[in-house]
């Protein structure tokens, strides 16, 4: 059966849901990777950077931590896929760059930008919540196959605006920032556990399911479950179409 929701806002996760995990695995970590080093070094002085080495310190427990070893670090939550907001900071200044150069160009599934586009033209709002860092976010959206995304983007939150994602607090704040009812947001995942968070806050939820995802054979539990964009019918929205903020709403 067609999940069919009445609500005004879609709120999207990225790797696994709108774009192939691989392409991130294998394309932006190992681009991330060999340009640490070169970050911490050349833009040390950067408050954002300053701020994520801090909070690299800070998680390790080593005050003193010299770039080696906060390189060190990264590259191990990296090896780990460990959320860690400061390396996710550090990641979203590196793929922007990138993404700036024109040495990257996101992915995005076959089915996602026509149905988004189909929804926002629908006033259905369109928000994404990432572990990745919102300049990531930003980056990702701007520089894809199809053009700049952005527009069609109304808010971007990551785990440092909005907080953990299995957490259902985090749905709350999003929520809050985003001034739309619980029951009137809809959350697409991958991942059972950040599901499971979105329904305790409220949501609505749906599991998206494509075959080589990490997350496919696992399932998504008892949550309404689609193996593309074009299977979910949403019969809601504003008719205020979507507006031009992507900064995301600190909280």
């Amino acid at each position: 059966m067609r999940p069919s929701f009445d609500v005004d806002a879609v709120v999207l996760d990225i790797e696994g849901t709108t774009s192939a995990t691989g392409f991130v695995v294998d394309v932006l970590y190992p681009y991330s990777r060999s340009r640490f080093g070169a970050l911490l070094a050349e833009r040390g002085d950067d408050p954002e950077v300053r701020r994520a080495v801090a909070q690299v310190r800070e998680l390790l427990g080593e005050p003193d931590a010299d770039p080696v070893r906060v390189e060190k670090a990264l590259n191990e939550w990296l090896d780990g896929d460990v959320k860690a907001t400061p390396l996710k900071t550090l990641q979203g200044l590196i793929w922007s760059e990138g993404f700036a150069r024109g040495d990257l160009v996101s992915h995005f599934y076959d089915d996602v930008v026509p149905v988004l586009r189909r929804w926002h033209s629908a006033g259905v709002r369109l928000h994404v919540y990432s572990s990745g860092s919102v300049a990531a976010q930003r980056a990702w959206f701007a520089s894809s196959p199809d053009g700049d995304l952005l527009p069609l983007v109304d808010g971007l939150y990551d785990t440092e605006n909005a907080g953990p994602k299995q957490e259902p607090e985090s749905y709350r704040r999003i929520a809050a920032a985003t001034g739309t009812r619980a029951g009137r947001l809809l959350f697409l995942s991958d991942r059972p556990g950040e599901l499971d968070a979105a329904r305790a806050a409220g949501w609505h939820a749906v599991g998206i399911r494509r075959v080589g995802e990490p997350y496919y054979e696992q399932g998504v539990g008892d949550h309404a479950q689609a193996g593309s964009f074009d299977e979910i019918e949403i019969i809601g929205g504003t008719g205020g179409g979507a507006g031009a903020s992507t900064s995301g709403s600190t909280t």
